[in-house]
């Protein structure tokens, strides 16, 4: 008798989820952002699937304490358009970090996932804080060092 090769695949409901937080505090944004979306996205588990929600859950706290190597902090560009004429509008890094620094790691990290639906799903599963404090204490968040 022939044996078979069958190639296992759960279902994103079956895949365990967990919660971890991460510590913004003095990291390089491009690294940390590449590392959680890596998380997010569930690449570090067996039954990582590409077109399935196997991740887990990523808390990022003390945003407003990220690092940025070279001249970045003087030169870095966010781009934004009303799609009206001359609508263009441009903030630089350092004032962004200023009055939204969530956003900034948020920014990263998507630009890191999938540009389809489950990117938008998967973006979901990111919590960025300013500060130490987070909402997420009953999911019982498990610190992870990057």
């Amino acid at each position: 008798m022939k044996q078979e090769k069958i190639t296992k695949f759960i279902k994103s409901e079956d895949a365990e989820k967990k919660w971890y937080i991460v510590d913004a505090k003095d990291q390089v944004l491009g690294r940390l952002a590449a590392k959680v979306a890596s998380i997010i996205r569930g690449k570090h588990k067996p039954v990582f699937t590409p077109n399935m929600d196997t991740g887990d859950f990523v808390i990022v706290i003390n945003a407003d304490k990220i690092k940025v190597t070279g001249k970045r902090e003087q030169l870095k560009t966010y781009f934004r358009h009303s799609l009206y004429p001359g609508g263009a509008k441009i903030t630089s890094f350092s004032d962004l970090l200023a009055k939204k620094p969530e956003y900034v790691i948020e920014h990263a990290v998507k630009g890191m996932l999938p540009k389809n639906r489950l990117g938008r799903k998967l973006a979901k599963k990111l919590k960025v804080y300013a500060g130490e404090e987070h909402p997420h204490k009953a999911q019982k968040p498990e610190v992870i060092s990057l």
